[in-house]
């Protein structure tokens, strides 16, 4: 009884940190100015890490960039993170990334991603859907330092490109599939 009583207190104390960091909302929302000026500093840094991610930039028919995606667990787990949608260089919508897991975790971590849509497809997929849960509609294509590498305008032919950069923390692995992708309408 003790010892199940032990459990549910820290099994609460790890859900209320959770909910708070993967709840969206209005008042969590950073403004507009802010996500943009992170966004524009990830994105260069990106490109000039990632000549990849730079020829990509080219072709695609909008880009998502998440600069700063918290992602934290000890059995439970979840990630939040802000971003903008830019088209020919400009923010044209802003989301939010949210993701919860569970099983053998622990750590903490920080890091950014940049969704490069291809297709016109993909790209209205994101745009006419309420909330878009990655594994679920468009194909993602995680690119890595092998990708990146054998990567030109003739052999990117998926509908959707994923970029990491700016891995902070300690925590094994990152990864897209579950994460849900929502519009947000931050203070101007």
């Amino acid at each position: 009884m003790v010892t199940t009583i032990r459990v549910l207190r820290i099994m609460l104390m790890l859900a209320i940190p959770l909910v708070v960091l993967t709840t969206p909302g209005q008042s969590s929302a950073a403004d507009a100015a802010k996500i943009d000026r992170e966004v524009a500093v990830a994105l260069q840094h990106l490109y000039d890490s990632t000549p990849a991610a730079r020829m990509l930039s080219k072709e695609a028919k909008a880009i998502l960039v998440f600069p700063d995606v918290i992602k934290a667990g000890l059995v439970i787990g979840g990630q939040y993170g802000e971003g903008a949608l830019l088209q020919g260089g400009k923010t044209i919508g802003y989301y939010n990334t949210v993701a919860a897991s569970y099983g053998l975790q622990a750590g903490a971590q920080s890091f950014g991603y940049a969704l490069f849509f291809l297709t016109d497809s993909a790209f209205d997929y994101l745009q006419k859907s309420k909330g878009w849960e990655i594994g679920v509609g468009p194909s993602v294509v995680v690119v890595d330092a092998g990708v990146a590498k054998s990567l030109t305008t003739t052999t990117g032919r998926d509908e959707i490109y994923a970029f990491f950069f700016d891995q902070k923390g300690l925590m094994a692995g990152i990864g897209l599939q579950g994460s849900k992708i929502t519009r947000i309408s931050p203070d101007k």
